[in-house]
C-alpha cells in the first residue's frame, strides 16, 4: 500500500442515486435505452452542450470508439490516422473496424496530433484514409479547427476524448466538442473525473450519426427488430444511468475539487522551481477537469527513475503512455510517420497522483520528492 496512491476513485454515495433506483423499481424497466438513460442523455445535451447536438450512452468508451468509427468510416479506405501517443483502445477500435492504424507524432506543447504530419498524410494517402481519430490528450481541449476542415472535405473524424467530459473551451466556456460535426467519445470509467464505474458517451452535432450509432449499439435493429446492419450491444443498464444522473447532479463539486488540486500542484511546482530546472507541463487549451497530473521529466532524467524514486517514498506514479502504441507488440507492424516527439515523451512522461481527498500536504510531499530526485540527478 502506498501512502499516496496514484488514484483513489470516488463514485457518488449510494444515498445520492437511490431515489433514481426507486424509479427503476417502480417502472420495472432495466435497460434498452430506458427512461433514466433518456433523462441522462437529454440533461447532458441541455446542461453540458447548451442544447446543441445529440448524444448516446455506451457501455464503455472503447465500444463507443468502435461504433463511431464503424458508422463514420469512408468505404474503401484502409487507414485510421491517429497519434501513437494514446491509449491502446484507440488503435484497437480501428482494428475491430477492419482498419489499419497509421501513427502520427504529437505537438511538443499541447501533446495533440502533429498538424504538419496530419496535412502531409492527407495529401499523400488521399482516399486510403478511412477516418481520422485524434486523441484529446489527458482531457485537453485540443484545437478542433483542422478536424472541421477534414469533415468538410469528406474525411470522417472521431475524437477520442476519453478524459474530456467537463473540459470547457477557454473562449466560449462551452463543453469541449460542442457543435462538432464528427463524433466525440467520452469515457465514464471509474478512474475518470466523471465516473460511473463503466460507461461512456458519444456526442455529435450530426443527429443522424448519433441515431446510426444508437441503432448499431442495439444489434443494428430496425423498428421491426430485424438486424439490418452490423451491430452489437452497447447499451447501459438503468442502474448505470441512475449513477450517471446522480453523478451529474454533483459534478460541479467534482470539477471544483479537481481544479483546486491542479492549482495547488501548479503553485507547488512554481514554488519548488521545478519548471526552471527542466520539468515541463502540458499546455492546456481549456479548463480541464484533471484525471491526474502529467509532467515531463528533464532530458537527463528518464521516467523509470522518477517512478522508482517516488515508489521509494511510498508515492505511486505511472507512465501514460509508455510504451507508445507503435512500440507495443499488437501494433508494431503498422505504418507510421517520424515519431521523434512521441519517443521522447515515452521516456519522460510521468503521471502524478490526483484524487479528490488530496490536500496541500500530499501535494507538497509529491513535489518535494521530485525536487529531491532532480537535485540528486544534477
Amino acid at each position: 500500500m502506498y501512502d499516496i496512491p496514484f488514484l483513489r476513485p470516488k463514485l457518488v454515495k449510494k444515498e445520492a442515486f437511490l431515489p433514481y433506483v426507486d424509479s427503476i423499481e417502480a417502472t420495472r424497466l432495466y435497460s434498452n435505452y430506458g427512461p433514466l438513460n433518456q433523462q441522462f442523455e437529454q440533461r447532458v445535451i441541455q446542461e453540458s452542450f447548451n442544447g446543441k447536438g445529440s448524444a448516446v450512452t455506451v457501455h464503455n468508451a472503447t465500444v463507443g470508439l468502435i461504433l463511431a468509427i464503424a458508422q463514420s468510416k469512408r468505404p474503401g479506405g484502409k487507414y485510421a490516422l491517429m497519434p501513437s501517443f494514446t491509449f491502446a483502445a484507440t488503435p484497437l477500435a480501428a482494428q475491430w473496424c477492419g482498419l489499419e492504424p497509421y501513427f502520427l507524432d504529437i505537438e511538443p506543447d499541447t501533446w495533440e496530433l502533429n498538424r504538419d504530419q496530419l496535412e502531409h498524410a492527407v495529401r499523400h494517402l488521399g482516399d486510403q484514409i478511412a477516418v481520422c481519430v485524434p486523441y484529446a490528450t489527458f482531457g485537453n481541449a485540443i484545437d478542433l479547427s483542422p478536424y472541421h476542415d477534414l469533415v468538410q472535405h469528406g474525411i470522417p473524424v472521431v475524437i477520442d476524448a476519453a478524459a474530456s467530459f467537463g473540459t470547457t473551451e477557454t473562449q466560449t466556456g462551452e463543453q469541449f466538442g460542442t457543435g462538432f460535426p464528427g463524433a466525440i467519445v467520452f469515457s465514464f470509467h471509474a478512474t475518470k473525473s466523471f465516473a460511473v464505474g463503466e460507461g461512456g458517451l458519444v456526442y455529435s452535432a450530426d443527429h443522424d450519426l448519433i441515431q446510426r450509432i444508437r441503432q448499431a449499439g442495439n444489434f443494428g435493429f430496425s423498428r421491426s427488430r430485424e438486424s439490418v446492419f452490423t451491430g452489437l450491444n452497447s447499451k447501459i443498464s438503468e442502474y448505470t444511468a441512475a449513477i450517471a444522473l446522480a453523478t451529474l447532479d454533483h459534478f460541479g463539486t467534482v470539477q471544483h475539487n479537481r481544479k483546486s488540486i491542479h492549482e495547488l500542484y501548479l503553485h507547488e511546482f512554481h514554488r519548488a522551481g521545478l519548471l526552471e530546472h527542466g520539468w515541463s507541463l502540458q499546455t492546456l487549451r481549456g479548463s480541464v477537469v484533471q484525471q491526474f497530473i502529467s509532467v515531463l521529466s528533464p532530458a537527463s532524467l528518464e521516467n523509470r527513475k522518477v517512478v522508482h524514486g517516488l515508489d521509494q517514498k511510498s508515492i505511486e506514479a505511472r507512465t501514460y503512455f509508455s510504451p507508445a502504441c507503435h512500440q507495443q507488440k499488437q501494433f508494431k507492424s503498422y505504418p507510421h510517420a517520424s515519431l521523434q516527439m512521441t519517443e521522447y515523451m515515452e521516456k519522460h512522461i510521468v503521471s502524478l497522483p490526483l484524487w479528490e481527498e488530496m490536500d496541500r500536504d500530499h501535494i507538497r510531499k509529491v513535489v518535494g520528492a521530485l525536487t529531491t530526485l532532480e537535485r540528486v540527478q544534477s
